[in-house]
């Protein structure tokens, strides 16, 4: 198997802002894996707030060269359990990248799309949201205008949060949905809720800080709106850990490790009674074709990540106001543009 890394820097249709920090660029990782002609594509992005830098990715990658294999295909689940031993001691971005690259080109080996080989149906997919991320009411407007969308996540965590809601919903019928990236106290959330209700808020996700699970208790408790956890849901053993807690999760592909830990933590959150939702970091086609993979397994889907970038290095699913069309293609039907 030959192990090809790519780097790129994708730069932001709009400058993008959260509560934790505001880029113009982000730099990604492509990896490819290629066997007997066949290439498959996985993505991990360069994430300060959880300290991955490209160097550290491209070392980790190549610190799995030589388990790559070389006479068979293992099964995309064994190839996972091979390398996990040595990527996920640390923020599993690489492991991730490694994971899709290889069950992509899993899939291309079979010719099959990954949901057709998952046995999954697609005819009830979600909808994606569209994110406008935190800046003047007059910019997220106009970020808005730009992009008509039937679903938008709207960034808060600033000292004007109900006051955006107000201003953006004279501009929309949308549904909303909103982030506050730990951003809120127990008390703010639980004063917000009822407020965001009215305004046509479907869910907030994430208010508290990642650890404050007593307050999220309160908030479970209280919240007139459903609460999804993000920060505070990253590996399998933090499912569990958010019953009781949330009404449900954001998996995210890059923070996991990948689609083989993801399958399964979507199957562990419904059997505790958790809705789930698969989000996205700000990548290119090639990390959100992946996700797409999972749509029929989902209850919410946040994966507009190729539509926040200029995205000029790839291709694959294409969003449609909010609906996913899959690419006619195997695996994930992702490609890079060489």
């Amino acid at each position: 198997m030959e192990l090809k890394l790519h780097q790129f820097d994708l730069p932001l249709k709009h400058t993008f802002t959260i509560t934790h920090e505001s880029r113009d660029v982000q730099p990604t990782l492509i990896v490819e894996l290629s066997w007997h002609g066949k290439s498959g594509f996985g993505e991990a992005t360069e994430t300060p707030y959880y300290g991955i830098t490209m160097e550290k990715m491209v070392s980790q990658v190549e610190s799995i060269r030589h388990l790559l294999p070389s006479d068979i295909l293992p099964h995309p689940t064994d190839f996972w359990k091979l390398i996990s031993k040595t990527l996920l001691d640390d923020h599993p971005f690489a492991l991730c990248a490694l994971d899709v690259a290889y069950w992509d080109l899993w899939g291309k080996t079979h010719n099959k799309a990954l949901h057709e080989i998952w046995g999954l149906d697609i005819s009830h997919n979600p909808i994606t949201d569209y994110t406008i991320g935190i800046d003047t009411v007059d910019v997220m407007v106009s970020k808005m205008r730009e992009m008509p969308f039937p679903l938008y996540k709207i960034k808060l965590g600033t000292d004007q949060d109900l006051e955006i809601v107000e201003a953006l919903r004279k501009e929309t019928k949308a549904v909303f949905r909103v982030d506050a990236n730990t951003a809120w106290t127990p008390e703010q959330t639980i004063y917000f809720a009822p407020e965001l209700k009215k305004l046509g808020v479907e869910f907030i996700e994430q208010p508290l800080k990642a650890d404050n699970w007593e307050g999220m208790k309160r908030v479970y408790q209280e919240s007139t709106l459903p609460i999804i956890a993000d920060e505070s849901c990253i590996l399998e053993e933090d499912v569990a850990k958010c019953s009781g807690y949330f009404h449900g999760v954001n998996i995210k592909l890059m923070k996991c490790g990948g689609l083989t830990p993801a399958l399964r933590m979507i199957k562990q959150a419904k059997s505790l009674g958790l809705k789930v939702m698969v989000g996205c970091m700000t990548e290119s086609t090639i990390g959100c074709s992946a996700i797409a993979q999972l749509l029929p397994l989902l209850d919410y889907v946040d994966m507009d990540g190729c539509l926040l970038v200029d995205d000029q290095i790839s291709k694959g699913i294409t969003i449609d106001f909010g609906t996913v069309h899959y690419a006619k293609a195997p695996g994930t039907g992702a490609q890079l543009i060489r």
